[in-house]
């Protein structure tokens, strides 16, 4: 007996001869009647070969030409023009059919929406006290299709809006009021439409008065609109659950899972929380749902369930030879449990001869060309029901090997094991025999013929090696087909990879070396910790060798190539393969988990602990700290001072009190230096009186009776703690009485002490302390400091000046007496514009030149002194008036003769103006036009002769000399260079 499963889909390829499979099934519509094309499709559409045709029933019913003129075929779809509510609802079955057998499709429930009126009689009044909650009933008429209700208030144009106070259930189409207020007093009126046909009809309207009389009390949430307490639902569908109570105060509404668990993300809630929806509900949605009603006087928790509704799953199979026995079972999944009916060819098959049914197990016995057909299982229960279709072909032939011939040639290895199959086409199922040179083969020690008809041969040896044949026998004929067997030698390793111990960095090759049957090709591949490398994406990797050789060269060896190598070689015949581990040595890994412990001013306690040795153990640790003053990180002291690889804690001493410090520890092995671990947060060690003091200690200058003194300022690194600052002490030399006084700016390098009775150049003795918050630290060696010297009492002689330009005034002086100055100044004034006087600093010189002054001015002239403790008194003034300025017009009407290597030029005479200088001569100035190098030339002529090397452009700028200084230029004149027969290449006048 065969025995196999149905499902509800049945394939076939599209040039096999097939029975009817339906591609496309009715299913339950609802259509409206008042749309303009008056029609109702439902779809049907089945595959065959031949291709089917299609019949309809409804209710049971064949629809035939005698049903009327409104139904009609369209590829097997059902039209229906001018429906009509009564004759046309109804239970509608497509039915498909072809020469292999019939089957029907589901069956799909036609409906068509309607919406009649409201009845016209009056509603009563409610009256309802202030507080009071209340609840209008729609009385929804009679209708059919999705419906949509709504509230009018008072006749207004728009619809009641839904808020926490007031919610409209899409069930019943009532209206709640969870707590009335004096605003809702007027008319309310019921909207209903059908969403299918957009029809809407208004009820009467229904007062609502508020009594006086009375105002209602607080009192706790009451649930007056729940969901059922257990709801059955279907995969992919979306559901509804409506929650809201009456109250007073106004209930908020929430809600949530009773198992805990979130709500899905994908859920949606409205209306004020009063509404939860599952869109698309798969089986993780089921489970129990709670809506908790709340206000300040209590609350209330309604619960349902949620089921996971699944429609029925049906497998199939079907593969039926003649006089065999069938059993097909029908497997379906629902809720409530699923019965089962059989049909053949569109009729009901009922368990008599040779067919019996239990539930869903369909039994023929000695299947004959009489059982072909299409049958089909029909599961169903409450919620619809499925159809599954096979097709049941009876086949009678003789054996065949067309399709499935004997392999023509097989190749083994010696000593391995041939699988000759044998699978012909034959129906009933042929008996098996193999030969090998006319002698029948039978079971023996290394042959067996299996009970699918296939012959196994073990431990092959080359006299295994010819032809075998397959011989297949039923009642209806014989056939054969025939095979030969290949033995080849076995494939071997003779240079397997060996394990080994390597350095990052370094390079090997790993050998793999095979002998085989000549006349195999083998192929190597290479595996890595049980991952094929593939050589095109992989830098480090490389194959190598050809042949029966295909070493593998590993380039630039890393930790990660730490593991397990195997070199496989695959045959036509087998497949052999030979392994080696490669452990790669590398740095260590970075410690882990480093702590920071026992802080002190000067020394911290870290441990840590052990990260990978990469094949080579730590030899020893290295502390490393880093802080906002230093660059980068800087290793550290540390007692021990060397700490070995089996330690994993250190005392780090040295350190600054009341600085922040980072630490980490690096690894170290035979290898080398290893990753640091990561840094440890900031900490701060404790604070500690100053262990630096000042250096650079210095001083002197300032004014009469000041002692200056200086330093380096000590850094912040080293201030050691909180409102840091200096100590000054000092005393004249002989005397043992230190002065002392305090500087309490950190960032001081400078003090000041002023005494008028201090001598000058009164030899000091000065050091420079420092403290903080916790004490004094340590003074800087004693130095000696001279104090303010006294200010020159001469002032300089022998002044004179005289005017060296327009814009310039030389002035020349005699030295004070010796020791009286380091310095003097030159000032220097504007006769007419006093204001604008200018110093000029000139250090040891006893000349000085004045410039960027203006033309024809008389200055004042003074000199004086000057030392460190301030200015001398000036010399007598002396009056000195600047030259005339030089002349404004440039040299005009310049003209040029190159010949050979000489130029030859001349110009006009600058004619100048009353209020300039006169012309003294003039000044030619020429360069290359290549490289810039320039030539003066001075003339008191206004003509002149210039030797240049031929074979480059020459500049030439020409400007008038007088007292006041150089006049302007014209601009540049350019002379081109000699052609190569001596004449100039061009000529110029300007």
């Amino acid at each position: 007996t065969r025995k196999t499963h149905i499902s509800n889909v049945f394939f076939h390829a599209d040039n096999t001869r097939h029975g009817p499979v339906f591609t496309q099934e009715p299913s339950d519509s609802v259509f409206p009647l008042n749309t303009d094309d008056k029609q109702v499709f439902i779809n049907c559409r089945a595959k065959g070969n031949p291709p089917p045709h299609y019949r309809w029933t409804v209710n049971g019913r064949a629809i035939t030409a005698e049903s009327g003129p409104n139904y009609s075929l369209v590829e097997g779809n059902l039209l229906i023009t001018n429906p009509h509510v009564v004759n046309h609802r109804g239970v509608y079955q497509c039915i498909a059919t072809n020469t292999f057998g019939t089957i029907v499709s589901r069956e799909a429930k036609v409906e068509f929406a309607f919406l009649e009126n409201f009845s016209g009689k009056p509603r009563n009044t409610v009256s309802v006290r202030e507080g009071q909650a209340v609840v209008l009933l729609c009385g929804p008429p009679l209708h059919y299709g999705e419906i949509k209700y709504s509230w009018v208030f008072n006749g207004q144009r728009s619809f009641l809006q839904q808020d926490a106070r007031r919610f409209i259930s899409q069930r019943t189409g009532d209206l709640y009021i969870a707590k009335v207020e004096a605003s809702d007093v007027g008319n309310y009126t019921c909207a209903v439409r059908n969403m299918m046909t957009n029809a809407t009809v208004f009820s009467s309207p229904a007062p609502v008065v508020v009594r006086r009389d009375a105002v209602m009390g607080e009192y706790e949430p009451k649930i007056e609109v729940q969901f059922p307490d257990a709801l059955r639902v279907s995969k992919g569908s979306s559901v509804k659950l409506e929650c809201f109570a009456l109250g007073n105060p106004v209930p908020s509404i929430s809600w949530r899972r009773a198992d805990g668990n979130p709500l899905p993300g994908k859920i949606k809630i409205n209306h004020s929380a009063g509404v939860l929806e599952i869109p698309y509900f798969r089986p993780e949605d089921a489970g129990v749902y709670e809506c908790v009603a709340e206000n300040s006087r209590g609350r209330n928790v309604a619960r349902g369930q949620l089921l996971y509704n699944s429609p029925p799953l049906l497998q199939v199979d079907a593969d039926i030879a003649i006089d065999a026995g069938l059993q097909w079972e029908c497997k379906a999944m629902g809720n409530p449990r699923p019965t089962y009916k059989w049909l053949k060819n569109g009729q009901m098959l009922t368990a008599e001869g040779r067919a019996r049914i239990d539930a869903g197990k369909l039994t023929i016995s000695r299947i004959s060309l009489l059982d072909s057909g299409m049958y089909q299982c029909v599961a169903q229960n409450e919620h619809g029901s499925i159809y599954a279709s096979a097709e049941l072909k009876v086949v009678a032939s003789p054996p065949d090997f067309t399709l499935r011939p004997v392999k023509k040639s097989t190749v083994v290895q010696r000593g391995g094991e041939a699988v000759l199959e044998c699978r012909p086409r034959a129906s009933p199922r042929a008996a098996i025999s193999w030969w090998r040179g006319g002698q029948l083969l039978m079971d023996a020690e290394r042959q067996t013929i299996m009970d699918d008809g296939t012959l196994r041969i073990t431990n092959i040896s080359k006299a295994d090696a010819g032809r075998y044949t397959c011989v297949a026998r039923n009642h209806f004929g014989s056939s054969s087909s025939t095979g030969t067997l290949v033995v080849k030698e076995p494939t071997r390793i003779t240079v397997p990879p060996l394990s080994l111990d390597v350095t990052t960095g370094q390079s090997l090759v790993l050998p793999c070396e095979v002998s085989s049957d000549s006349s195999l090709n083998p192929k190597f591949k290479w595996f890595f910790n049980g991952k094929a490398i593939d050589f095109s994406r992989q830098e480090h990797f490389e194959m190598i060798g050809k042949g029966f050789a295909g070493d593998l060269m590993v380039r630039n060896i890393q930790l990660k190539h730490s593991g397990k190598y195997v070199c496989m070689v695959h045959t036509e015949v087998d497949t052999v393969s030979a392994a080696a581990e490669l452990t790669v040595r590398g740095p260590p890994g970075a410690p882990e988990g480093l702590a920071v412990t026992h802080i002190t001013d000067s020394t911290v306690q870290l441990s840590w602990g052990s990260g990978p040795d990469n094949h080579s153990p730590v030899t020893m640790y290295m502390v490393q700290a880093r802080t906002p003053f230093s660059i980068g990180w800087q290793t550290v002291a540390t007692v021990p001072d060397s700490v070995p690889g089996q330690m994993m804690h250190a005392t780090v001493k040295g350190l600054n009190p009341w600085v922040d410090y980072e630490f980490r520890v690096v690894a170290i092995n035979s290898v080398g230096v290893g990753e640091p671990s990561t840094r440890t947060k900031q900490i701060r060690t404790k604070a500690a009186v100053p262990k630096v003091a000042p250096v650079s200690v210095s001083g002197g200058g300032g004014a009469r009776g000041e002692l200056v003194i200086t330093w380096e300022p000590v850094s912040e690194e080293h201030q050691g703690g909180e409102d840091f600052g200096y100590v000054m002490a000092f005393r004249p030399v002989g005397s043992s009485t230190w002065i002392q006084t305090v500087v309490a700016s950190p960032e001081a390098s400078r003090y000041i002490y002023k005494d008028d009775n201090i001598a000058p150049l009164t030899q000091f003795e000065v050091k420079v302390g420092v403290y903080n918050s916790n004490g004094e630290g340590q003074f800087s060696h004693v130095v000696r400091v001279f104090s303010a010297e006294e200010e020159p009492s001469e002032a300089p002689s022998s002044v004179w000046a005289r005017a060296a330009s327009a814009s310039e005034i030389e002035v020349h002086w005699k030295r004070i007496p010796p020791g009286s100055s380091r310095g003097k100044i030159l000032a220097y004034e504007d006769g007419s514009r006093p204001s604008e006087a200018g110093r000029v600093r000139i250090i040891s010189a006893t000349t000085a030149l004045l410039s960027g002054l203006k033309a024809n001015t008389a200055y004042q002239i003074s000199v004086r002194a000057q030392n460190s403790a301030g200015f001398g008194p000036g010399s007598a003034a002396f009056i000195v008036t600047t030259k005339k300025p030089p002349p404004n017009r440039p040299p005009e009407n310049i003209e040029w003769k190159l010949t050979n290597s000489k130029i030859f030029l001349n110009w006009e005479h600058v004619k100048t103006m009353e209020n300039e200088s006169e012309v003294t001569g003039y000044k030619v100035v020429y360069r290359q036009a290549w490289n810039g190098m320039t030539s003066v030339l001075e003339t008191n002529k206004t003509s002149v002769e210039l030797q240049i090397p031929t074979g480059d452009n020459y500049l030439i700028e020409i400007k008038a000399l007088s007292e006041g200084g150089e006049g302007s230029s014209g601009g540049p004149v350019r002379i081109p260079k000699m052609s190569s027969n001596g004449f100039p290449s061009a000529s110029t006048l300007h």
